[in-house]
C-alpha cells in the first residue's frame, strides 16, 4: 500500500512540480555544503600539522593527524581562564537577562496597566538610538565598574528586542481568560506569571534564552573595552582575537621579510583548536533546545 500511494503521488505531480522540487533539493544540498565545509575545515585543521595548513595541503580532510594543538589548549592557563570566564559570563549573564526580560515583559503584557504604551514606546526608542560608545564608557567609568565583571554583565542586562518578543508572545499566545480564571481563584499577579504564563511560554523562553546565551558566548567587545587592566577576567573570545591578530601580524612580518617560524606555527595550530573548543558547547547544547527553538520561531512568525 505504501509503494502504491507513493507511485500515485508521483503520478499526480506535474512536470513543473518535479522541476521545482529538484531545484529545491539542489539548493538545499548546496546550502548544506556551504554551511558544513567551514566546520569540517576548521575541525580538520585543528588536528593537522601547522606546516601542512600553511602550505595549503589541508582543504577538507586532516593531514598528518595529531592533537598537539588541543594538548596546548588544555595546558594553557590563559585559555582555560578565558574558558572559565566565558562560562561565567554566559551562565550568569543569561540568568540576569532572562529574569529582567520576563519581569519587564509580563507587566507590559497586562491589559489593565496604565501607561504601558508610552513605556513600550520609550523602550522601542532605545532599539534605534543609543548613547554611543564614548558616553557608555564614561558612564561605566563613573559607576566604578571598569575592570570588574559587572562591566560586562550590566550594560547588556536586558535587550529591548528580546523583551518585546516576550511581551508580544504573552499578549497573543497566552489566553487572557486563563489569567482571569487564576485571578478569580485568588492567584496574584506573580502567582499567575509563575503558574500560568511561564509554563505556557516554554518555547519562546527557550528561543530568547538561546539568543542571550549565544550573544554572551560570542561577545568580546565589552570585555575588550572595559577590562583592559584585568586580563584574568577576559572571556575566551578575547584570547582568540589576540591569537588571530598575532597570526595576521605574522603574515605581515613575512611579507616584510621578517618571520618567526616557530611563533607562526604555534598561532596557526592554536587558533583552529580554540575555535573548535569555543564553539563545541553551543553545538552540543543546540540539539536539546531545537524543538523549542523551531516552535518558538514559527509562533513568532505567525503572531503579530
Amino acid at each position: 500500500m505504501k509503494s502504491k500511494s507513493t507511485a500515485c503521488r508521483h503520478l499526480q505531480m506535474s512536470r513543473g512540480d518535479r522541476t521545482f522540487q529538484a531545484c529545491i533539493n539542489i539548493l538545499t544540498i548546496f546550502i548544506a555544503i556551504v554551511t558544513l565545509y567551514p566546520l569540517i575545515y576548521v575541525v580538520s585543521a585543528s588536528v593537522s600539522s601547522p606546516i601542512h595548513i600553511m602550505s595549503g595541503r589541508v582543504w577538507l580532510w586532516p593531514v598528518d593527524v595529531n592533537f598537539n594543538a588541543y594538548r596546548s589548549v588544555l595546558l594553557s592557563r590563559n585559555i582555560l581562564t578565558g574558558y572559565e570566564n566565558t562560562l561565567f559570563y554566559a551562565i550568569v549573564g543569561t540568568v540576569i537577562n532572562m529574569v529582567l526580560s520576563i519581569m519587564a515583559a509580563y507587566p507590559l503584557s497586562m491589559p489593565d496597566l496604565r501607561g504601558k504604551n508610552g513605556i513600550t514606546l520609550l523602550i522601542t526608542f532605545t532599539m534605534f538610538f543609543s548613547g554611543g560608545i564614548i558616553p557608555t564608557y564614561l558612564n561605566i567609568k563613573d559607576l566604578g565598574l571598569l575592570n570588574t565583571r559587572w562591566a560586562v554583565l550590566l550594560p547588556g542586562a536586558i535587550n529591548a528586542t528580546n523583551m518585546l518578543i516576550l511581551r508580544n508572545y504573552f499578549i497573543h499566545s497566552v489566553p487572557l481568560e486563563l489569567r482571569e480564571a487564576a485571578s478569580i481563584d485568588g492567584c496574584n499577579a506573580l502567582g499567575t506569571m509563575f503558574r500560568i504564563v511561564l509554563p505556557l511560554s516554554k518555547s519562546i523562553l527557550m528561543v530568547v534564552l538561546l539568543y542571550y546565551l549565544v550573544a554572551h558566548w560570542n561577545s568580546y567587545f565589552d570585555a575588550m573595552m572595559y577590562l583592559q587592566k584585568a586580563n584574568e577576567k577576559w572571556p575566551l573570545q578575547v584570547f582568540l582575537r589576540n591569537i588571530l591578530i598575532m597570526s595576521q601580524m605574522g603574515d605581515m612580518a613575512e611579507q616584510a621579510g621578517v618571520d618567526d617560524v616557530n611563533n607562526r606555527l604555534l598561532y596557526e595550530a592554536l587558533k583552529y583548536a580554540i575555535i573548535v573548543v569555543s564553539a563545541a558547547p553551543l553545538l552540543i547544547f543546540y540539539p536539546f533546545v531545537q524543538k523549542f527553538f523551531e516552535k518558538g520561531i514559527m509562533m513568532g512568525s505567525l503572531k503579530g
